[in-house]
């Protein structure tokens, strides 16, 4: 194969901009984020990865370089507009799809609606917040219930995610765009809480559905409860992880979740797992 090439690329029509790593001839994988998130939380995964695969990180629509500079995203953010986003920039190629916390369920949704695309999904806790045994309590669940300015909902948001004090210390652009991604936050959150994305039925690629041993006792019964929804999925835990894991632990996320996908999914991935395996690069720090 030749050598890792990179290239990034702002899709005018759809606003989406992508990243794409990795030897042109490799099986492809995407890495989806999740909520109030962006492409760079993949990075380090993407990392572990692209010596053998050819891997897509993309900011979804509303974060990152995939919003407007100067006012929120106009939406829609509905499941079927992730969808249509995620399948524009495979432009006809098949893949793995690898999604954390929301962007299990849009790597789930297309899989359901477009199976001979989709050669395997992985997931890593990912909100099930449409069933009715879903907590009211969690961060997702108070920022779709907000009755204010969705850019105060993203601030909260944050606020619980990284801490009072790390919010205080980020620069003034830093904290005016992570506002600005508070409409897409409120709306894709409010339209997975009020329609369910995918049929299990529906999902006939290979599946590995994965909860960090110190995440939260909802994710790990979301990944129980999905995994008895959908038959012949693997469940895995990842050792000493929290939900940050592809960024914190992206070196065992990468061994043990995509690799086995990619494994399940046959070959070209599982070829190319095989070679990754068999010539690791150092873990980073």
């Amino acid at each position: 194969m030749p050598g890792p090439y990179r290239a990034e690329a702002m899709d005018d029509e759809l606003g989406i901009w992508s990243d794409e790593s990795g030897p042109l001839d490799a099986p492809l994988v995407v890495l989806i984020h999740g909520s109030m998130d962006r492409s760079t939380g993949m990075l380090r995964l993407s990392r572990r990865l692209d010596s053998a695969f050819r891997v897509l990180r993309y900011d979804r629509r509303g974060y990152g370089k995939s919003a407007p500079d100067d006012e929120p995203h106009p939406g829609p953010f509905d499941m079927a507009a992730q969808v249509d986003d995620l399948v524009a920039l495979l432009a006809g190629r098949k893949a793995v799809l690898v999604g954390h916390s929301y962007g299990g369920n849009v790597a789930l949704a297309t899989a359901a609606e477009h199976t001979e695309q989709i050669a395997g999904v992985a997931v890593y806790e990912t909100p099930l917040s449409w069933e009715p045994w879903w907590p009211g309590t969690t961060a997702g669940a108070a920022a779709r219930a907000t009755t204010g300015d969705a850019a105060d909902a993203a601030e909260r948001f944050m606020r619980r995610l990284v801490s009072d004090a790390v919010w205080e210390g980020l620069p003034e652009r830093t904290k005016a765009t992570r506002r600005r991604e508070g409409s897409a936050m409120v709306g894709e959150l409010r339209d997975l809480h009020a329609h369910r994305p995918w049929e299990a039925a529906a999902v006939r690629c290979p599946v590995v559905l994965s909860y960090g041993e110190h995440g939260a006792p909802h994710h790990r019964q979301g990944m129980e409860h999905a995994h008895a929804e959908l038959p012949g999925s693997t469940l895995v835990v990842v050792s000493g992880a929290r939900h940050d894991a592809p960024m914190s632990r992206s070196d065992e996320f990468a061994g043990t979740i995509v690799d086995a996908i990619a494994i399940a999914a046959g070959d070209p991935w599982a070829a190319a797992a095989l070679s990754r395996r068999s010539v690791r690069p150092a873990a980073e720090p």
